[in-house]
């Protein structure tokens, strides 16, 4: 008898139902994963609530596409020794042979759009099936908890990078969600003479001074600073924030909106396994995949307590 795997499909906007059937296998080129934990963010409420744009959603889908887990069977063509690995994988279903590929910048791929989680089955499920190309193994003692952060903290990484942050500058993060705080551990790292957290949020702000932020402000106390930061890293997406990104740089200064990872998957990667990311503290919830829907209301519903939501399959 076949093994069992269990998904969350959503077949509509606002319908979903935990189905279970065959356990996937892998084709050529893929491996097989069973699931550790996967979390939830915006994107995937916008899928959930039919606000996502159709061309960057097929349903029925199952979502998720910021997981770690553990390989467990490998296709035709694959090395065998990644059965074991635990591991986390890039989203992106990108061609690697287009001019944008070829330069590194994967999430602009000419080819099409293709991604795990939005149109192609996704990690809220005991097991996901993706390209053995696109994973990132991690080493065996890796919290696979903190791991399924590797995906956004791939978008902020992409961020800090295209930022060019250098020692002793004054620095400024726009936002102390999710992307917010791992910028703030990522530009930490580069001892700048200020890093400066801005969100509305006060306990979200308490927790960027834990993460290396030498201030926090609110919004309405930002306006005495403005014009004073070398590098500012806008990653709250609010209306608005971007201007007010840009009014916080000095002249001649550096502003970066946060955006997709392109080839910023490597760089987070290093920094958790070296200890300088470590995106555990930001993790307030865990539910199992029965609890779907109670997992998706927490996600956007701004209740101060609530960070990163995970199921954990």
């Amino acid at each position: 008898m076949s093994a069992l795997s269990r998904s969350v499909v959503v077949d509509r906007p606002g319908g979903h139902r935990l189905v279970q059937g065959p356990c996937p296998t892998p084709g050529p080129g893929e491996v097989r994963v069973r699931v550790a934990a996967a979390g939830l963010c915006m994107s995937d409420r916008e899928l959930y609530d039919g606000h996502r744009d159709a061309a960057y959603v097929r349903y029925p889908v199952v979502p998720g596409h910021e997981w770690s887990g553990t390989v467990e069977a490998v296709g035709e063509g694959v090395d065998p020794a990644l059965a074991g690995r635990r591991t986390v994988a890039e989203g992106f279903r990108f061609c690697g042979a287009c001019e944008r590929c070829r330069y590194g910048e994967t999430s602009l791929c000419t080819a099409g759009y293709d991604e795990t989680g939005f149109t192609r089955s996704g990690a809220f499920a005991d097991h996901v099936v993706v390209p053995a190309r696109l994973l990132h193994p991690l080493p065996d003692e890796a919290d696979p908890r903190a791991a399924a952060l590797l995906e956004p903290a791939a978008v902020t990484a992409a961020a800090v990078r295209a930022g060019a942050p250098e020692p002793g500058e004054r620095i400024a993060v726009l936002g102390a969600g999710t992307l917010g705080l791992l910028a703030v551990q990522l530009l930490a790292a580069f001892s700048p003479a200020e890093l400066t957290v801005i969100d509305p949020r006060g306990e979200r702000a308490a927790l960027a001074l834990d993460f290396g932020a030498s201030e926090a402000r609110a919004p309405q106390d930002a306006e005495e600073v403005r014009g004073r930061y070398d590098l500012v890293v806008e990653t709250a997406g609010a209306p608005g924030t971007a201007a007010d990104a840009c009014l916080l740089a000095r002249r001649g200064g550096r502003v970066v909106l946060t955006g997709a990872p392109s080839a910023a998957w490597s760089y987070a990667v290093r920094a958790f396994t070296s200890r300088l990311l470590d995106p555990a503290p930001l993790i307030t919830h865990e539910f199992p995949l029965e609890r779907f829907g109670d997992a998706m209301a927490l996600v956007g519903a701004g209740g101060p307590g609530t960070g990163k939501v995970l199921l954990r399959p």
